[in-house]
């Protein structure tokens, strides 16, 4: 297998890479979908670089759980925790398979393998006490209200559109299979791990670790993956080349080169949108203040430019 020289970059690879559009959500639409940011991974690679990829799995989640609401009256639920687990697998496989393709295409010996990965979250965060993350299918307020009485679950009204659970999204705290990933880049494997934020998981008093139903940013825990690592780069890979400032108005200032006091101030000013740019952002500025590498926030098919500083937003400690 080849090996890395430049250092470890860990992308992260939002769902516009994995679903294109809601016309193109099925099975064989993702796999395309990834396929294509296979190509620009293997570029990475291509280049030196020893990778780890982490993903989000947002609408994966949801469709699951659509799937185990519709058939809840024939078999269990699945719990939230597991879910996490099982798009990590099936995510992982593509990503696996597709990487594996394009690196026989080019005629490299590198692998690539998925890491069902827990991430371990403080059980008295206090996101716990305030769910805020939308999850599952939209449901009217008289069923919303029937399965918060009967299961427990926190329900919000969401934006106008209907009904949804909410459940915790607490901060990452502790990459539990870190020693394997460290492992599978020495051995030179490029490694999926963290899927969707990691499975959230916390820890008795005696360091038993259990699942929980809760939802980690996959941007921060990518971000605290790449600390713990001794990442020379983070990468978060969105719909847009580069950050802008007055976003979608005439005003628009594209961003090259942002330093922590900048990063910090602008995200104090209200740029940045929740749900959008704003968990990216502050993924980025807890890496930076970490002591790491250097930062960047592109789309896709400009991740091998950018890591040459040719485009992106790059975000330095000064």
């Amino acid at each position: 297998m080849t090996t890395g020289t430049l250092g470890i970059v860990v992308v992260a690879v939002g769902g516009n890479s994995l679903i294109k559009d809601s016309g193109h959500q099925t099975l064989p639409d993702q796999y395309l979908a990834v396929a294509e940011t296979a190509v620009h991974i293997a570029d990475l690679i291509e280049a030196g670089w020893k990778v780890v990829v982490t993903h989000g799995n947002g609408p994966q989640v949801g469709f699951i759980l659509l799937r185990s609401e519709l058939a809840r009256h024939k078999v269990h639920p699945v719990p939230l925790d597991v879910i996490g687990a099982d798009t990590q697998g099936s995510m992982g496989y593509h990503l696996q398979q597709c990487l594996g393709n394009e690196f026989r295409r080019r005629g490299q010996s590198q692998q690539a393998i998925t890491l069902v990965t827990q991430v371990e979250v403080d059980a008295q965060d206090p996101a716990f006490g305030h769910p805020s993350k939308p999850i599952g299918p939209f449901l009217s307020e008289a069923e919303a209200r029937a399965r918060q009485a009967q299961d427990g679950w926190e329900v919000v009204e969401d934006a106008g559109r209907g009904w949804r659970r909410v459940v915790a999204s607490p901060k990452p705290t502790r990459i539990v299979e870190l020693a394997a990933v460290e492992s599978m880049l020495s051995a030179g494997y490029c490694v999926m791990a963290c899927g969707g934020g990691g499975i959230p998981v916390v820890a008795d008093s005696e360091g038993l670790l259990m699942g929980v139903a809760a939802v980690i940013d996959k941007d921060l825990a990518s971000s605290l993956l790449a600390c713990q690592l001794g990442a020379h780069r983070l990468i978060i890979s969105t719909a847009v080349e580069k950050v802008c400032l007055h976003f979608g108005t005439p005003q628009e200032i594209q961003l090259d080169r942002v330093t922590l006091d900048q990063a910090r101030r602008f995200l104090a000013e209200g740029h940045f949108k929740a749900g959008s740019m704003k968990p990216k952002v502050e993924a980025v500025i807890s890496y930076l203040e970490s002591g790491q590498g250097e930062a960047l926030i592109t789309n896709p098919e400009n991740l091998r430019r950018a890591l040459t500083g040719a485009t992106g937003t790059h975000f330095v400690r000064n």
